[in-house]
């Protein structure tokens, strides 16, 4: 069992310790066609009624996104993704007792979010798709996650797909790091994604999640997302029967952020905050014990 580094992730008049408990961030989707909760939370009052809700059911973190992600989605304007999500967090500014991370990949997004009160910045492009956007975040001295995609929401379930995905994965995140640095940010502002689901095939999910410590070499907090996703409906499904929906993958939600953690996971984004809640306290105490009897 891989044993994480502590980290001290800096958040203006806070901090958030990470390496000890394991930190849940919940997803709350504003958008119509989210692959599993798309249309559910348009409407701010439902929208701010739901991340209420997750830190009450134990997040960390409530990560707000504007913009769909799925396979095949096609990207919004900047106007709408503002419309979707500002609304949002200037209602929660105050209310809400955990950061909001924004889930954008656009820099005039990050600016209006973070000047609303967001505290963290996660872009799935790692600064592929705005190169302003790195300076936006050193600027603010936010943190800022970097996920491994490849191509876009829109290609990266068409293929190819990498003949060494770890190999790939590996270097695509060495060179996001290399581009946020250049930009000037810190190393303490970043964290890493390895991109479950985003220009893989469903075999090299899993590979990624067993081989998840060597992505700690890169010295950055990793945060995993499998939540709901799709390559965990077709593992759960039995032989013959079509794959599961979202709303039936909870269990193979459980079974990967166990993994997650117990190979080394700093935090994990679902959209079942309460029940993964749980999950990762039962792995956190695998973990600690591990640590515990470790000579």
């Amino acid at each position: 069992m891989f044993r994480r580094k502590h980290f001290r992730l800096r958040l203006g008049s806070r901090t958030l310790p990470l390496g000890g408990r394991t930190l849940i961030m919940g997803v709350l989707n504003v958008t119509p066609d989210s692959f599993s909760d798309g249309g559910s939370y348009l409407d701010s009052e439902a929208a701010v009624a739901r991340a209420l809700q997750l830190e009450h059911d134990g997040a960390d973190i409530l990560d707000v996104g504007g913009e769909s992600t799925r396979p095949g989605a096609t990207p919004v304007a900047v106007e709408e993704e503002l419309r979707r999500i500002l609304p949002i967090i200037e209602i929660l500014r105050g209310k809400l007792r955990i950061p909001i991370s924004v889930d954008t990949q656009k820099a005039e997004v990050a600016e209006a979010a973070l000047a609303c009160g967001a505290a963290i910045l996660n872009d799935i492009s790692a600064l592929r798709m705005d190169a302003r956007l790195a300076k936006v975040v050193a600027r603010a001295h936010v943190p800022m996650i970097l996920m491994h995609m490849r191509g876009t929401p829109r290609t990266m379930q068409r293929g190819p797909f990498a003949r060494d995905v770890i190999r790939d994965v590996m270097n695509g995140l060495r060179e996001a790091v290399a581009r946020a640095r250049h930009a000037g940010l810190a190393k303490s502002q970043i964290l890493l994604d390895p991109g479950i689901g985003f220009g893989k095939t469903h075999e090299q999910n899993f590979e990624i999640l067993a081989r998840l410590p060597e992505f700690a070499r890169l010295g950055c907090p990793l945060v995993l997302g499998t939540s709901r996703k799709v390559f965990l409906g077709k593992a759960l499904a039995r032989p013959g029967e079509p794959d599961l929906p979202p709303g039936e993958r909870l269990l193979g939600t459980a079974a990967t952020v166990t993994a997650s953690i117990l190979g080394g996971a700093h935090i994990v984004r679902v959209h079942d905050v309460a029940e993964m809640a749980r999950v990762a306290r039962v792995a956190d105490a695998i973990v600690d014990s591990n640590i515990g009897t470790a000579h």
